[in-house]
């Protein structure tokens, strides 16, 4: 169905090509995962089959992509809309109507199909993705989940032979994410659909791939094998897998449930080193503050946290105090009597399903909104009444999209504009880029920049006026393993020089990793709040993969587990990291 032949793509001004050497082929009825560091040319990829490569991004595309026969250097998109879907990591670009059921409509329209099968396909795609009661509403009002789920939708309604998704349940929450990926599995199972999808929560996606094709860095060829052959050898891998090399088992397990199957000897080992130990409770590592359990080993701080200026002190004893807040916005109350206190140096996660009023406390908490009734004070002041140029130095906020915070042309103007706004000295913000992203020219414009890039220079933006409260909404998105470790180590460091940050996220695994404390939010109202470990292994859909394999013992990453066997001499026993299954290479079944 599709097919690669020796690919590569130079894009205008670059001196070596994204991609080079590509050579597989996707068969009708399979859902092949393209899984790599960020960097090495997924999306080049992806694009390369819808024909948005070369003919709308330009660059110089080498070799042979078909779909369904069709060349794509010789057919534009629009060419191939009957027959490839497409839905990028930005679903807002893809969007040309106001609400959601003409959204569904609009590709088959312009295909020109019959009325009566347009209406039975919007009505089938409506089910299908749960979004029934959002019929008629503007997607300007959804939240960025719900907008992934239309854009997925929009592509699915023409019945494409091939699907291309970048990132499609990176906007989702755990449960929303499983009713996606179930549809993916049954359009591939039941209609004979070819999916190829990029996607860096493995974590989410794995068990539904029938293939592997990794690009395993710059430079690399890529590889092509079955799940269990890849992930023997791939550099970027979930939690389950991590957990299987860490106990040496073989082959290594995929799911939750094959891990559980053989965590009997890791779990008593565990326990027993805890029993050794003196532990308060079974599984629980040293205590910390708020309930937090241990961190991973310290790691350098970056060079511009090691500065002696501290976070400018806010008048209030807390870094926001939440008391009795509603939000009304267009007859949806989207927060309801909403309560809670966050101190200085607090990490608090913000939890719950799409549309749940996470993004929506977030611009309350930093005055984009007001509250219909209540009140918040973040520092001691009124966000909605405070003034721009003194409200950035008391809470800052990354928003969903950071393209939002981006307007300059180029990285070395944003910086500039960044240490006016914030009364900075000159080069303040460039240090923070240079240290969060780290070999990017001044002249780059951000538009030319991945996901995760732009939102490490958003992050950089926000933190030059060093705002006691920092608010983060989904800033996983579109970042793999690494540069989320990279984020984490940030974040530790920020919250103990007392900045206090609230994470809205769908990232489990995040969570577990930096959260202090979680709250879940369902329908505007809070039903959890506490510690992260108490209130994540609580709940099925937002409990981490190390915390479903080990329960009931309360571990929530990798990294944990491996502190404690290598404290009580029992990592060696337990098995060692362990390699196993042949991967093949280009083409390989």
């Amino acid at each position: 169905m599709i097919r690669f032949e020796d690919v590569s793509v130079t894009y205008d001004g670059a001196t070596e090509p994204t991609v080079q050497g590509i050579d597989f082929e996707v068969p009708e009825g399979e859902l092949v995962l393209l899984v790599g560091p960020s960097g090495t040319g997924k999306s080049t990829i992806l694009n390369s089959v819808s024909g948005l490569v070369p003919h709308f991004t330009g660059g110089t595309l080498r070799g042979r992509v078909t779909v369904a026969g069709r060349d794509t250097r010789t057919h534009k998109p629009r060419e191939l809309a009957d027959v490839v879907g497409t839905v990028g990591q930005d679903p807002l670009s893809h969007f040309v109507t106001d609400t959601v059921e003409d959204e569904l409509a609009y590709g088959m329209e312009s295909l020109g199909l019959p009325p009566h099968v347009m209406r039975r396909r919007v009505e089938e795609t409506l089910d299908l993705l749960g979004l029934a009661d959002l019929r008629a509403r503007p997607i300007s009002t959804l939240s960025g989940g719900q907008q992934q789920r239309v854009a997925i939708g929009s592509v699915l309604t023409p019945h494409p032979q091939a699907l291309i998704l970048d990132e499609p349940t990176s906007a989702l929450d755990p449960a929303a994410a499983e009713e996606v990926l179930a549809v993916l599995q049954r359009l591939v199972h039941d209609l004979g659909t070819t999916i190829l999808m990029a996607e860096h929560r493995l974590e989410r996606v794995i068990q539904y791939a029938d293939r592997i094709a990794l690009l395993p860095g710059p430079g690399e060829p890529l590889l092509l094998g079955t799940p269990a052959e890849i992930m023997a050898v791939s550099p970027v891998y979930p939690p389950v897998v991590g957990l299987g090399r860490l106990a040496g088992w073989s082959p290594l397990p995929l799911t939750v449930r094959d891990a559980r199957r053989r965590a009997g000897d890791l779990r008593d080992s565990l326990a027993a080193g805890n029993r050794a130990a003196g532990a308060a409770r079974v599984g629980a590592a040293a205590p910390r503050q708020r309930g937090r359990v241990t961190p991973t080993p310290a790691q350098p701080r970056l060079r511009w946290l090691r500065k002696p200026t501290p976070a400018t002190p806010p008048p209030s004893p807390y870094a926001a105090e939440v008391h009795s807040l509603s939000v009304r916005r267009s007859h949806i109350h989207a927060l309801t009597d909403i309560t809670l206190t966050l101190t200085p140096g607090e990490t608090l996660a913000l939890m719950g399903r799409n549309g749940a009023g996470k993004s929506t406390l977030l611009n309350t908490l930093v005055g984009l909104i007001a509250p219909t009734s209540g009140g918040v004070r973040t520092g001691g002041a009124i966000p909605h009444r405070t003034p721009p140029r003194d409200l950035i130095r008391r809470v800052g906020l990354v928003p969903q999209e950071p393209r939002d915070l981006l307007y300059a042309d180029t990285v070395a103007a944003e910086c500039e504009a960044a240490d006016a706004d914030a009364g900075a000295a000159p080069g303040t913000c460039r240090t923070l880029v240079t240290d969060l992203l780290p070999g990017v020219a001044d002249d780059t414009h951000p538009r030319d920049l991945s996901e995760g890039q732009r939102l490490a220079l958003a992050l950089a933006v926000v933190l030059t006026a060093r705002p006691p409260l920092l608010l983060l909404d989904e800033p996983t998105r579109g970042l793999d393993y690494a540069a989320k470790a990279r984020l984490a180590v940030v974040l530790r460091a920020l919250a103990a020089e007392g900045h206090a940050i609230v994470l809205a996220t769908h990232d489990v695994e995040l969570a577990a990793e930096i959260a202090d404390r979680v709250v879940l939010l369902a329908d505007g109202e809070i039903i959890a709040d506490g510690p992260a470990a108490d209130v994540v292994v609580a709940s099925p859909s937002f409990a981490p993969q190390v915390s479903k394999i080990l329960a009931p013992q309360q571990w929530l990453t990798v990294a944990q587990v491996k502190e404690a066997l290598g404290r009580t001499g029992r990592i060696g026993r337990t098995g060692r990291t362990g390699r196993t299954g042949r991967t093949g290479r280009i083409g390989s079944s």
